[in-house]
């Protein structure tokens, strides 16, 4: 088992994902507790996805047709040929969806122990001790793992590294020549009339607002707030809202101004998507709903009683 800590640089269309920038930085904290390096694996096909600016030691950058596109089989190859060339002492994923594609792959096929929806990670001699958030984020278990390990992190769990001057290396991963899967097209989401992303304030419904027809009262906080409402998976699954309003691991990532989430519990994956926002104000009737751990302010009043009331207010202030 050797000291080095890997990052699987996750990218798409030559922009690499804010999660990688997250890991190099736990990955740099990592690699001096070792007195190892901080790699940073680059997976790809005729682009080195802005690899110059990447804060790791060392960039492994491995170019193949395979690559073009993620496709899991050729990621979990290429990486575990990485890793046995290699032996790091850690490697770290984003918990997405394609670090959760890649992690259980990785670990079944290198035998490397995984924890998955880290949020905390330290090294104790040998021993690798994760966070890992459990039933929806509303426990967390310490868990031990002895020699090498695979961590899946939730986004916004660590700062981001910033700037870097890394050793660029040109390497080749062996096994992923012949594949038994075949990528064969990207499908883009649906065109949207907004892009939550590009917004200041997001006024966002979970299943506690009851139903569809209740969507009424956060679109009257987010027109006197002047922001839009978005919403987490459960509410578009259902058809309450649009797919492209959706925040979270499978829908989008925001960083807002303000960030209203009402009747949302805080899943890891809808935590995931905003976690990040300036200021976050939830409105949940549990109290120990995980959404109130990243929450600035809350309330545990009924959200149909909490919403028209802050609109009166916002409006009358305004007027």
């Amino acid at each position: 088992m050797g000291s080095d800590v890997f990052t699987l640089v996750e990218h798409v269309g030559g922009t690499v994902d804010d999660s990688t920038h997250e890991l190099l930085g736990k990955a740099r904290e990592l690699a001096t507790a070792t007195g190892g390096r901080s790699v940073a694996c680059l997976l790809h096909s005729g682009a080195r996805a802005g690899a110059d600016g990447l804060a790791a030691d060392v960039v492994l950058s491995v170019e193949h047709p395979a690559l073009e596109h993620f496709l899991p089989e050729a990621y979990v190859k290429a990486l575990a040929a990485l890793v046995a060339d290699h032996e790091p002492r850690v490697v770290l994923v984003a918990n997405s969806t394609v670090g959760m594609d890649v992690a259980g792959g990785l670990s079944a096929r290198t035998g490397n122990g995984l924890v998955a929806y880290c949020n905390a990670i330290t090294l104790e001699g040998d021993t690798l001790v994760a966070i890992s958030q459990v039933f929806g984020g509303k426990l967390n278990a310490e868990v031990a793992v002895e020699g090498p390990a695979i961590c899946s992190v939730v986004s916004g769990s660590f700062a981001p590294a910033t700037g870097g001057s890394p050793d660029i290396q040109d390497v080749t991963a062996s096994g992923i020549d012949n594949l038994t899967t075949t990528f064969l097209a990207r499908i883009e989401p649906e065109a949207s009339d907004v892009d939550i992303t590009a917004e200041d304030i997001l006024v966002s419904v979970g299943r506690g607002i009851g139903g569809a027809d209740n969507i009424e009262f956060a679109q009257e906080l987010a027109d006197a707030l002047g922001g839009v409402v978005s919403g987490s998976r459960p509410v578009t699954d259902a058809g309450w809202l649009s797919k492209t309003r959706q925040v979270g691991k499978s829908g989008q990532k925001v960083k807002p101004k303000l960030y209203i989430a009402c009747g949302i519990s805080g899943a890891p994956e809808h935590l995931e998507g905003m976690s990040d926002a300036e200021l976050i104000i939830a409105i949940n009737s549990d109290a120990n709903a995980p959404i109130f751990d990243v929450a600035h302010f809350g309330t545990t009043e009924d959200v149909l009683d909490v919403l028209p009331a802050l609109t009166e207010q916002i409006e009358a202030a305004v007027a």
